[in-house]
């Protein structure tokens, strides 16, 4: 027996399904047959519609804010040329004087 290739469902399409599951109007194993879906993708999925339908009306989400890696990378950067010019200036006005 072949394996089937991995499919990439859309979101309009799993969106679909999560619907079709709470509605309950058809058990889970008749939506996966019609769907041509496995059950437990239908549960994942209806539950993800759940937890996140909140956000529909404006509700805070719990996605951590996006960073800029390069961003931080300059700012690194900035800090670490920043230590080196304080290290050599405090150098030659002796106040490192016997520390390494």
């Amino acid at each position: 027996m072949s394996r089937r290739p991995r499919r990439n469902h859309s979101p309009a399409f799993k969106a679909k399904v999560a619907l079709d599951a709470i509605r309950g109007e058809k058990t889970l194993a008749e939506l996966a047959k019609q769907h041509d879906v496995h059950p437990n993708q239908i549960t994942d999925w209806k539950n993800q519609l759940l937890e996140r339908a909140s956000g529909v009306f404006g509700a805070e989400t719990a996605e951590p804010p996006k960073t800029d890696l390069r961003e931080l990378h300059a700012k690194i950067g900035q800090q670490a040329l920043e230590i080196d010019f304080l290290a050599s200036a405090l150098g030659k006005a002796g106040l490192l004087s016997g520390r390494k």
